[in-house]
Order: C-alpha cells, then structure tokens, then sequence
C-alpha cells in the first residue's frame, strides 16, 4: 500500500489542543496516568518539555524533550471510530494536538511543522502499552493499534510559542531519506532504518534503541527460519 508522505508546503490545522484533564489510576507498577487529554480554550503555550498546563506521570517511558507534543490525525481517529463502532472524542488517543489535514503517521522523522509561532521536529512514533489498553477498553487493543500502525507522531519544540484550535500547521522541511515514523515503528525494513541511524543526525537515544532491536529481531528470525 502506497501511503502519501508529507512534503514542503503541505498544511493542515489544528482541531483542538489538549492537556491533561485528571490523572487517572492504573493497574501494574505505573500506578498512575496522565493519558487523559481533553481540549481547552484559547492559546497554550509550547516549551521544550511539553505544553503549558500538560504533564506526564511516568517519566521512565514517556516525556523528555522528544517525547514533548504529541499529536494524532483526524483521518486516523475517524477510521478507528467506525472500527470500533463507538465515538472517540478529541484527546482520546492522549494526544496533544488533533490535526486534521496530515498524514502523521507518515511524518518523516527530522521534518519541521510550524504552528504559529511554534516549530516543531518530528522525532518519534508512538508505541502503545498497557496503560493505553486499559484506557482504551477493547480487547487486545494494543495488538491491533500495532498491526494498523496509525501511531501518530511525537515532536520536539525547536522554537517556542503558542499554539491554539483553528492553527494552519504547515510542512517547512522533509529530509531527503523520507523515513517515515511508520517505518520506525514497523521495523520493516531493517536496512532502511539503518540509513536513517546514519543519515538523520536529530534521531534521539530511544529512536536508535528503537532500530537495533528491530536489526536483532529481524537477524534472530532469520536464523530460526534457516533449514
């Protein structure tokens, strides 16, 4: 399936920006979340951390400066709404940003959007856990959120600003290895991954975490699959 990349004068708007509601409790170790995002009213302001009045509870696996917005394409939430037979509301993906107009999920990693007066870096695919399957309710929610891939895509704020519903994002530069968050999160071509390790030099610690695991698994089944 071919799925259209983002280039240098797309744009696309922003339905709603969202921060934390109320932490919500978990079971396992976590103990606590922040995945319950709902949208406010006016400008929120951006910082190299995330967004004013936004927080995250388990800072060993979420958060840090590429971890700092994250947002989710309407296109994508509208397709699981009818998937799932139910409504999804704005923020129920724990996103930041609902966007409507983009193919995040096909974000090249290292691309910059502008939002107002915000910049930010495409650095990361989001990867579901447990606390995202019991948030969502649905039986094996975290395979199926795998298999589809729609994981939206995490930034990081190269200039600060404010950001509000109603925002143009536009696409201001997508370098030219064209690795796409996707691929990233797939792992589905191993050599590709291993040019974007070499190629984009904004690819954080976690990101290159991310492509030797899929290097070993995929040698690992390579190995078993040999007679």
């Amino acid at each position: 399936m071919t799925r259209p990349l983002m280039r240098v004068g797309d744009t696309g708007r922003v339905l709603a920006v969202c921060v934390v509601h109320a932490e919500i409790e978990v079971r396992g170790r976590v103990g606590r979340s922040a995945i319950d995002k709902r949208p406010v009213d006016g400008r929120v302001g951006v910082r190299a951390l995330g967004l004013d009045g936004d927080h995250v509870c388990n800072t060993e696996h979420h958060g840090g400066v590429h971890q700092a917005v994250y947002a989710y394409a309407d296109e994508d939430a509208h397709r699981w709404a009818t998937e799932l037979d139910r409504e999804l509301p704005i923020g129920w993906f724990g996103e930041n940003l609902r966007v409507r107009g983009l193919p995040l999920s096909d974000a090249v990693l290292g691309a910059h959007l502008a939002i107002g007066d915000t910049l930010l870096e495409v650095s990361a695919p989001r990867v579901p856990c447990a606390t995202f399957q019991q948030w969502a309710g649905e039986r094996q929610w975290v395979k199926r959120f795998t298999l589809q891939s729609d994981t939206g895509t995490y930034f990081r704020v190269l200039a600060e600003g404010t950001i509000g519903a109603g925002d143009e994002v536009r696409v201001v530069r997508v370098p030219d290895h064209g690795i796409t968050v996707r691929d990233v999160f797939t792992g589905a071509d191993p050599a590709l991954l291993a040019r974007l390790r070499d190629e984009e030099p904004s690819i954080s610690d976690d990101i290159r975490m991310q492509i030797d695991r899929h290097t070993r698994t995929r040698a690992n089944a390579t190995v078993e699959a040999r007679p």
